[in-house]
């Protein structure tokens, strides 16, 4: 049953969505308000609405343009959708996902996508338990956690389920999905779809020895979109990595792969004491591989002054636009040399706009 405040808290922001949608669309001021009408109308009937491809297509843009802990926004306006609201079953839904996944990979040449799948108000909705689409289990054993610690949950998860890793520090993680009120289906991932890196570095030939890879392309499956009161629990989407996403943090974290030791000792850096800076010098090396590996692959990806000059150019267009950039300093900013970047010296507003990308909790 939909409560009276809920239709009007959904009608408000409707109106408040559609009009600034039909604007930036250049919609005539009559379109907007016959579709506005429309909206209203069918909220009182329904409780809810549905969204044209069009509002859909140009909302999930907007979440992104939205987004405030995410530096690559420049290339909002180039998010192909994937409308996946007609979605049958899990099974059609995994399928839908890999190609998607198979669309962005694009043999390296990553491209930004978003799936939408069924509303939250629908009765065929759908939820993707995976944090990324593409992650890597972890385990714990006598000797310690092996593979990525922030994956222990759900690897246990999927273990339940029947799934089983070779028990590696780099095993692919498999699709998850639940349809309403039934049990969760698991999905291993098609080869095809996961394109992996092998690190190397472009100095030391050593370097090798560590036997390091990562994953080419980040889709982050368990956040929700909202669009002008409409929520979709289910709305993978994806860009491509910065570099110090993976060797300043998912490699380098003492709470994930605890990298740098390994690495200090490959380059034989003195790790008696933190005045030679090893852990700095030993990230920077970590960070250069990185980046020469994705390359030298022709994977995509973008180092993190590059990325931050990205992100100043947005500002730019949107405050030619008449637009204010709202952001969360502490995730614009990398994890690598941030005060060498022009975002360091700046200061945003942390408010949410809608529509958005929000986070939510994990249903296991």
């Amino acid at each position: 049953m939909i409560t009276t405040t809920t239709r009007k808290r959904i009608a408000g922001q409707a109106k408040a969505f559609l009009g600034e949608a039909y604007f930036e669309l250049g919609k005539s001021e009559e379109e907007a308000k016959r579709r506005i009408d429309e909206v209203l109308q069918q909220i009182e009937l329904t409780g809810c609405y549905t969204h044209t491809y069009e509002e859909l297509k140009h909302g999930t843009k907007m979440a992104w343009r939205n987004n405030n802990r995410c530096i690559g926004r420049l290339f909002w306006q180039s998010l192909e959708v994937f409308d996946a609201r007609d979605v049958l079953d899990e099974l059609d839904a995994a399928n839908r996902i890999f190609q998607h996944m198979s669309y962005a990979t694009n043999s390296g040449r990553i491209r930004p996508a978003i799936t939408i799948f069924p509303a939250n108000h629908s009765n065929n909705r759908i939820r993707i338990w995976n944090h990324q689409l593409v992650r890597y289990a972890g385990y714990r054993r006598d000797e310690g956690i092996v593979g990525d610690s922030a994956s222990l949950a759900f690897t246990e998860v999927c273990e339940n389920l029947g799934w089983k890793g070779e028990g590696t520090r780099f095993d692919v993680l498999p699709l998850v999905i639940h349809k309403g009120g039934e049990a969760p289906h698991w999905y291993p991932l098609p080869r095809e779809t996961v394109l992996e890196v092998a690190l190397t570095h472009p100095e030391n030939n050593e370097f090798e020895q560590l036997k390091l890879q990562w994953y080419s392309v980040p889709f982050i499956s368990d956040m929700e979109l909202e669009i002008g009161g409409i929520a979709y629990a289910a709305a993978p989407f994806n860009g491509w990595y910065m570099g110090t996403e993976i060797g300043a943090r998912n490699l380098a974290d003492s709470d994930r792969y605890n990298q740098l030791p390994n690495v200090a000792k490959l380059f034989q850096l003195d790790m008696t004491t933190n005045t030679s800076l090893w852990k700095d010098r030993a990230l920077t090396e970590l960070n250069i591989a990185v980046l020469h590996s994705f390359k030298k692959h022709g994977v995509s990806i973008v180092d993190h002054h590059t990325a931050a000059e990205q992100f100043l150019r947005f500002e730019k267009q949107e405050q030619d636009q008449g637009r204010s950039v709202t952001g969360r300093w502490s995730w614009l900013i990398p994890p690598l040399s941030p005060a060498t970047t022009g975002i360091w010296h700046r200061s945003y507003d942390d408010a949410e706009r809608t529509p958005a990308y929000r986070y939510q909790s994990a249903p296991y």
